[in-house]
């Protein structure tokens, strides 16, 4: 028996947030993320459904989203990725510092930028597809900031720079600038990286003013905020310490988020192989699970639907239920007892096959100690996520692609209070 009837669940226009700019507050903007978490809807979450000495953890941390918002409200959080551009993201955002020194340092790459000449530019041993997406001229430039930065002394204000770096490889790169995926635009005109960083930093360290400025007059700089680079099905929080969980999962075929951050990852060293690199991600291709008999009935049944067209994509969509299923039983052991989590879940097509994700996610929430409060339908402004696959292979791509077709059009926020039933184990 299936949990709700999605069919007949209206778009709640209070939760849309149309016209709203609030990825521009705070330091929600310092990087580019796709499938952003839109702050508006963190922020009524926790407004709506937690207390001042609640924690809050997000299983999925991706850029931070739910630990800024959580530190401006004043809540202790925690959150998790796998991904170590995300944790570097998060790590930064989270932590506000002291404009006067931040301005100090910026002043120094600055002057730096100002007397550099080619020569100047010592070569670093990086990764072989570094050439690939970077021209030289280019590539040099990046390669002596990011030397700069490295050999700044305050750790904080260091990885503030290096987040700055890392969100301008995208316009310096080869990269088709409007496409989430990986693709060579041989007519682009790639940005100067001296004159986007000065630009972008700029609005960095404005913004980390505005937020550390804030957070002093309420106090709540020191709020306790931790970002851990684990994998959500294990992680090491203890167990019953979450008051309430914010997240968005990943959505199927989620190792495309891998791919996405390659270039962070080859100058940053986080990647050497992007094939192992995927392998870390939940629900891909790689799993070591070759299992198809899915237990629930609504995800056992889309599997079926897909193997009957691609038996590849039926496995990655096994392993991604799989996956999640252990990340359900993980949310039932780190929150107290009456806890709510909150997830926040699109639908997508695969080949004419609707993938019904939040569906399958209710279904497991029900299974594992959950009770379902709430199910909120909201319309997605199209912008702050990858909305184009290739109907033939199932892939994002762009409306240039004769098969392209919009997904995501909406989703789902499930909230959902775990049920008594005695003590977890302590991990």
């Amino acid at each position: 028996m299936r949990v709700l009837d999605f069919k007949n669940i209206k778009v709640s226009p209070e939760w849309c947030f149309k016209n709203t700019r609030s990825v521009e507050q705070w330091t929600h903007g310092y990087h580019r993320y796709p499938a952003k978490f839109l702050p508006n809807v963190v922020k009524k979450l926790i407004e709506e459904y937690t207390s001042d000495n609640d924690v809050i953890v997000d299983i999925f941390a991706g850029c931070g989203t739910t630990l800024v918002e959580a530190k401006i409200h004043g809540r202790e959080s925690i959150g998790v990725d796998i991904n170590p551009v995300a944790e570097l993201i998060t790590r930064v955002k989270t932590t506000p510092i002291e404009p006067e020194i931040i301005q100090e340092y910026f002043s120094k790459i600055l002057n730096k930028i100002d007397l550099y000449t080619v020569p100047e530019s010592r070569e670093l041993p990086l990764h072989k597809r570094i050439d690939y997406w970077f021209e030289k001229e280019n590539k040099n430039k990046i390669s002596f900031l990011y030397q700069q930065i490295l050999f700044l002394e305050n750790e904080i204000v260091r990885d503030f720079f290096l987040v700055s770096l890392s969100h301008i490889l995208k316009n310096c790169s080869k990269w088709l600038q409007s496409s989430t995926k990986p693709q060579i635009d041989k007519e682009k005109k790639t940005a100067d990286p001296f004159i986007i960083f000065r630009s972008h930093t700029k609005n960095m360290v404005e913004k980390n003013k505005e937020f550390y400025n804030y957070l002093a007059e309420k106090q709540l700089v020191n709020i306790k905020c931790e970002i851990k680079l684990e994998d959500a099905r294990t992680t090491s929080i203890e167990s019953e310490s979450a008051d309430m969980i914010v997240t968005s999962p990943p959505y199927v075929t989620s190792y495309e988020y891998a791919d996405i951050h390659q270039l962070t990852g080859y100058w940053f060293e986080y990647i050497e192989d992007l094939l192992q690199f995927r392998k870390k991600f939940i629900g891909t291709f790689y799993s070591k699970n070759e299992r198809f008999d899915v237990e629930l009935p609504i995800a056992a049944e889309i599997v079926n639907e897909i193997k009957a067209k691609d038996e590849r994509m039926a496995k990655e969509v096994a392993n991604y239920f799989f996956d999640v299923h252990k990340v359900v039983q993980e949310m039932n052991r780190i929150l107290k007892n009456n806890g709510r989590t909150c997830i926040v879940v699109g639908d997508t097509t695969f080949r004419g096959i609707k993938i019904k994700s939040a569906e399958v996610w209710s279904e497991m929430l029900k299974n594992n100690g959950f009770q379902i409060e709430r199910v909120i339908k909201r319309s997605i402004p199209s912008k702050l996520i990858p909305t184009i696959r290739d109907e033939r292979t199932g892939r994002f791509t762009t409306l240039k692609n004769e098969n392209s077709k919009k997904v995501y059009p909406e989703e789902y926020i499930l909230i959902a209070k775990k049920q008594c039933h005695g003590k977890n184990h302590k991990r």
